[in-house]
């Protein structure tokens, strides 16, 4: 007898309906599994490499709070620069209140216009 494939899209042709009751959540916990710091233990003695990310002390950066302000400006302008420029420019921000960073900018190009014609 040769044996096809159940269709994805109609009912069994032949045999029984499949029963997919068995496949459901566990409702309980398994009273016989070992507790997860046992188990990490037993993984250490053994030297098992751990698949979560080793996060060093200089991948972790101070998150900033979030700008989120209106102010009218609507084009985004990405740059590369050091680490050390964009923390001058946040300092400036910050040192100012209701200042945005787009404020920023525009204050650091008027100076630098400022600074141009004055060599000529």
């Amino acid at each position: 007898m040769a044996k096809s494939r159940a269709s994805i899209f109609g009912e069994v042709e032949q045999g029984p309906k499949l029963d997919i009751g068995a496949f459901a959540p566990k409702k309980t916990t398994d009273k016989t599994a070992p507790p997860a710091e046992q188990v990490r233990e037993v993984s250490l003695a053994a030297q098992f490499r751990s698949r979560e990310p080793q996060v060093t002390k200089s991948q972790q950066k101070p998150a900033r709070a979030p700008r989120i302000h209106r102010t009218g400006r609507n084009v985004q302008f990405n740059v590369k620069a050091s680490q050390e420029t964009v923390d001058a420019i946040y300092s400036i921000t910050d040192a100012h209140p209701g200042w945005v960073l787009g404020y920023t900018l525009e204050r650091a190009v008027a100076a630098l216009k400022r600074e141009l014609e004055s060599q000529t």
